[in-house]
């Protein structure tokens, strides 16, 4: 029988960093032994489920690329694969128990009988757990059905796993405690159970519990401050997934290869924001110029910034300085705008030597006078003009940075000279004296 897992989401909120790691191990554990992943909408709370959420949620998940065999959209042997319409196989399912004397009402409600004994589960991360069910003060027999005639999130839960044919439950360690009770209502159906696996909590940096209200913790927000799809799924893969070395960069494919719940710890994970952002350089570097200038250009176009044919040697430039994408519009705004900024801080230093001025007396002519322009060519002219003024060619490096760029650091030099040209790079070597001059 092929594996099948699933994720099943409540539309009740965005995509959380904790449910997209969930759907991932779900979805890796599918991919890995060549199985079928399926996605259900757990969507019977009316009154807080909305469609602003639901698509959050789908969306967030083919940003992160976790395709779903089976589900909405999509289609499959065992729908619907939204609980708000399958009322009457739940209906058929709790006749069973009905028929089987399993049930009984109180109050209007529907309580399922325990068997009053130790129930033993063989948890994958956990390993065994046992739940005593002889003292009834402790565990009360569990609702099933309500007073007003809808069901209650262990049933349908177990009901639509067993419908599906779910082979593995990969999930949250907050739900252990609820398996014991899911195995009595399996075994009071007569069936097999799943094989359980309970991944640990994430954790804030301080050790406490990941809130939806935490930074980092919406899916959504990734795309927008510029962070690879990639870099995400690598990132989340590791909250509590190690390949027991000290390999931490992955691809989706090696990750697909590498996965296997023996290496899911049993420990809570900690969400570290600044890991993110070095995972997602890492994966930035990854990318050949082509590509992160077509991912980088949406950014920069919304930070209104032109866009010419010398983009691509602009964002050859500043690629491997990159962390999130949202951070290239700052980076490269000397480079394709004509109004330069300085920022203060950085001008100071440049000018705290009076030899710089010496220099940059005749530097704009010397650049004038080169023929043919090159950032080698460039800098043989500031030595030049720095032998002139009796200084050392290096003093004037982190000055020429300053005036050209506005900025006390950035892309690499011969980079900057290169892509300013020849006319650029005069006017703004004058125009940085001229600042000087009326400082």
């Amino acid at each position: 029988m092929s594996v099948r897992t699933r994720f099943a989401p409540s539309p009740t909120g965005y995509l959380h960093v904790g449910g997209a790691r969930t759907a991932l191990f779900n979805w890796l554990f599918a991919r890995h032994h060549g199985g079928v992943f399926v996605l259900r909408v757990e969507d019977t709370d009316e009154a807080r489920n909305t469609d602003e959420a639901k698509q959050a949620i789908f969306g967030g998940m083919r940003w992160l690329g976790l395709d779903w065999d089976e589900g909405p959209e999509v289609g499959g042997d065992c729908g619907p694969y939204f609980q708000s319409e399958r009322r009457e196989i739940y209906d058929r399912w709790f006749a069973k128990l009905v028929d089987a004397d399993r049930v009984y009402e109180d109050g209007g409600a529907w309580r399922f009988r325990f068997d009053r004994r130790p129930v033993t589960m063989h948890d994958l991360v956990c390993g065994e757990v046992t739940i005593d069910y002889r003292d009834e003060s402790n565990t009360p027999d569990m609702v099933v059905k309500r007073s007003d005639g809808s069901y209650v999130f262990h049933f349908v839960n177990v009901v639509d796993d067993l419908e599906m044919r779910i082979g593995h439950v990969i999930r949250g360690e907050d739900h252990l405690m609820n398996t014991p009770k899911h195995l009595q209502l399996i075994e009071a159906f007569g069936m097999e159970p799943p094989k359980y696996a309970h991944i640990p909590l994430i954790l804030n940096p301080d050790g406490s519990k990941m809130s939806k209200r935490d930074e980092g913790a919406a899916v959504g927000d990734y795309p927008r401050q510029g962070f690879l799809a990639s870099a995400v799924v690598n990132f989340i893969a590791m909250l509590g997934w190690s390949p027991k070395n000290d390999e931490e960069i992955f691809s989706i494919d090696e990750l697909v290869s590498r996965f296997s719940l023996e290496q899911v710890n049993r420990a809570p994970a900690r969400f570290d924001l600044e890991k993110c952002r070095w995972v997602n350089q890492q994966h930035v570097m990854k990318l050949d110029v082509a590509e992160f200038a077509r991912v980088a250009k949406p950014f920069v176009e919304e930070a209104g910034l032109p866009i010419d044919g010398a983009f691509e040697s602009v964002m050859a430039a500043v690629k491997d300085k990159v962390r999130v994408l949202s951070d290239v519009p700052k980076m490269v705004d000397f480079l394709l705008c004509d109004e330069l900024v300085y920022d203060g801080e950085a001008m100071a230093k440049a000018g705290s030597n009076a030899a710089v001025w010496s220099v940059f007396e005749d530097l704009a002519a010397r650049f004038e006078g080169i023929q043919d322009w090159s950032a080698d060519a460039a800098k043989a002219a500031l030595a030049e003009a720095a032998a002139a003024a009796g200084v050392k060619a290096g003093q004037m490096m982190f000055p020429l940075r300053v005036a050209l760029t506005g900025r006390g650091q950035g892309p690499d030099m011969g980079d900057v000279l290169s892509i300013l040209g020849k006319s650029r790079s005069v006017e703004r070597v004058r125009a940085f004296r001229r600042k000087e001059n009326n400082s």
